[in-house]
């Protein structure tokens, strides 16, 4: 395991405002689509799909060289599995994105009107959607895995583009992160769930992350060495030299 420089609580609160901008992109884009879908489902999830995708690549480029940017608690986990964090750093992490996430939500809410919290009735269950959560979740960590190990630069790109494709290809629009899933809960809009489902989206996103874990671990054994990059490398911020002031020396000249 390689020990990050950043102090801590830094790294802890990119992953709350990180987590909180994802939760706002999702509800708040979510709200906009269908006000202005006119009642056609496809062109609110298309608005909701380009607007969560672009935002999750601003934000990994942004606070992945604090805190990698994993923003989702089935990273975070899979992570310190392998090494990338200490368990209690893990427990930092999820704490700020589960916080994060129902901040995101209440000021997208706030942004719209709405209540800062009232409880979705929109129902997502059945075998077909957890089974899609344990898919969309798989893929999200396979491409993680992958990318950080062979090009990771383009962690951020690659991921945006993974959730696009797979808010369509999958009938449960991929959630594939606890946190977002346990704070749409709060949102009784387009991208709201029922609180009732969400132990099984959780479930199914936890063991998607694991197996894929699994499985990278055994295509790449050399993971747990990347693990600590896990979205992107995280610059030594504390460590970066601070430009000087141009000072005149004794001779009058700068």
């Amino acid at each position: 395991m390689f020990p990050h420089s950043i102090n801590l609580s830094r790294r802890i609160v990119a992953e709350a405002v990180g987590t909180a901008f994802l939760l706002a992109s999702v509800v708040g884009s979510g709200i906009m689509g269908e006000r202005l879908a006119g009642g056609n489902v496809a062109i609110a999830l298309l608005a909701n799909t380009i607007a969560t995708g672009a935002a999750l690549v601003a934000l990994i480029l942004a606070f992945g060289p604090i805190s990698g940017a994993h923003l989702n608690p089935a990273v975070t986990l899979a992570d310190a599995w392998q090494g990338g964090l200490t368990w209690p750093e893990a427990a930092g992490y999820i704490v700020a994105q589960f916080l994060g996430a129902s901040a995101g939500v209440a000021a997208a809410h706030g942004m719209f009107g709405k209540p800062l919290f009232f409880t979705s009735q929109h129902v997502r269950a059945g075998g077909a959607q957890i089974f899609s959560e344990f898919i969309a979740t798989f893929g999200l960590l396979s491409v993680i895995w992958g990318c950080a190990k062979l090009r990771a630069q383009a962690v951020p790109f690659a991921v945006g583009a993974y959730i696009t494709a797979a808010y369509w290809f999958t009938a449960s629009t991929s959630f594939a992160n606890p946190a977002v899933t346990l704070a749409r809960s709060a949102s009784d809009t387009f991208a709201g769930i029922r609180l009732a489902d969400v132990p099984g989206f959780v479930a199914a996103q936890l063991a998607g992350a694991a197996a894929a874990t699994l499985l990278f671990r055994w295509l790449i054994p050399s993971l747990p060495r990347e693990a600590s990059v896990v979205l992107v490398p995280h610059a030594a911020l504390d460590s970066i030299p601070v430009p000087k002031a141009d000072v005149p020396n004794s001779e009058g000249e700068p």
